[in-house]
């Protein structure tokens, strides 16, 4: 499971450090070149649902092997796009494919996983999310700078291709999947049952304003950094996502506490450290400036781990579906706020960024805050 989210987020993500190199060469607007980004994040949500459905019906290690065997092989097929567009039409059927894997992970790891080690599980599998986020933003930032982003993309693929022959070979099969029967009356019940939880929905608000902010975070900073007075060149800036260790160190601590003081607790101290990072991004000093950023995605991590894993916890045997709802609106902030973060910028450069992303973190503690009277426990 941590192969299989280190490749997802690899491949989906192997575009952002390149954002403004996109812009210059296909001669359109930051916010327009972050489209190769919100493409696939913004079709992954959509496709999460049909997935979920999908795992529930056929099996979770069936559906987690195909999406990711197909997307591989589309993330190799984006190294040779002759126009902006076409990469776009690649990125989101990158987006649709990918699908499968986030939408069946986290209903696989409750389903297999003891109870108690749940918490530590989904931290080690959003470890191998950070880890592949940052391994792929730093390799295709390392390379644009050496070679070509072709080649980059390229390599990207190549390395999806490898890690989806080592996921195929390495999960377990399911033990406890028990098929669910894909008829919509079923489906509009659980939807029905879902959001008539008392903290489901306001977790997945979570997790759609705190990737919002990560992502509106990640694709900007870029352009900040490239810009006096730091003026840095592409390897610099790919360097930053080496930060990404911070929040695979975070995940499995934040996993690990969870288990021990509960989801609750540990979901309203992270947005707040969140805050706490983004306040310090606004400083014109490289190294304060770095540090925020570290701050903040300490506890993006760590709040996302004690989410997701809450919503297995409080779904029961919907959980599958649940996850997809969660995922759904998790890739939806990375679209529509890491887009709109466009405009920010371009109102108000970063400090227009730090505004709107301190917005975000608030209304995710404002919803933190009120689910603390709900505990840990499923209801």
């Amino acid at each position: 499971m941590f192969v299989g989210g280190f490749a997802t987020f690899a491949m989906l993500y192997g575009t952002q450090p390149i954002l403004p190199l996109l812009s210059s060469e296909f001669a359109v607007s930051p916010a327009h070149a972050s489209l190769s980004v919100s493409a696939g994040t913004g079709a992954l949500a959509l496709a999460l649902i049909p997935a979920s459905v999908l795992s529930d019906r056929y099996g979770r290690s069936r559906v987690m092997n195909v999406a990711l065997t197909v997307a591989a092989v589309l993330a190799l097929a984006a190294a040779f796009v002759g126009n902006f567009d076409q990469l776009l039409v690649l990125r989101a059927l990158l987006g649709l494919a990918l699908a499968g894997l986030p939408a069946a992970a986290m209903a696989w790891l409750g389903e297999e996983i003891e109870a108690g080690a749940q918490g530590r599980a989904m931290g080690l599998y959003i470890a191998g999310n950070a880890l592949g986020g940052m391994s792929g933003r730093f390799l295709a930032a390392l390379l644009t700078d050496f070679t070509h982003w072709r080649i980059a993309l390229g390599v990207l693929g190549v390395l999806g291709i490898a890690a989806a022959l080592a996921f195929w070979r390495w999960l377990p099969a399911s033990r406890h999947f028990q098929p669910r029967p894909a008829t919509p009356r079923r489906i509009l019940g659980d939807v029905v049952a879902i959001y008539r939880d008392a903290g489901l929905p306001w977790l997945f608000l979570t997790a759609f304003v705190i990737m919002g902010a990560f992502v509106g975070l990640y694709n900007y900073l870029g352009f900040r950094l490239h810009e006096p007075p730091f003026g840095l060149g592409q390897s610099a800036i790919g360097a930053v996502f080496l930060l990404y260790l911070v929040g695979t160190f975070a995940s499995a601590w934040a996993g690990r506490l969870a288990d021990r003081i509960g989801r609750h607790n540990v979901l309203w101290i992270m947005t707040l450290v969140m805050a706490a990072g983004l306040a310090l991004t606004v400083s014109d000093h490289l190294p304060v400036l770095i540090t925020g950023v570290g701050i903040f995605t300490f506890g993006y991590f760590a709040t996302h781990t004690a989410a997701s894993s809450w919503v297995g916890k409080r779904a029961g045997d919907r959980r599958a579906l649940a996850a997809a709802l969660y995922l759904c609106s998790y890739y939806f902030g990375s679209s529509v706020l890491g887009t709109l973060g466009g405009l920010a910028w371009s109102a108000g450069r970063w400090p227009g960024m730090v505004a709107m992303l301190l917005a975000c973190t608030t209304a995710a503690l404002a919803v933190a805050l009120y689910l603390r009277r709900l505990g840990s426990a499923r209801g």
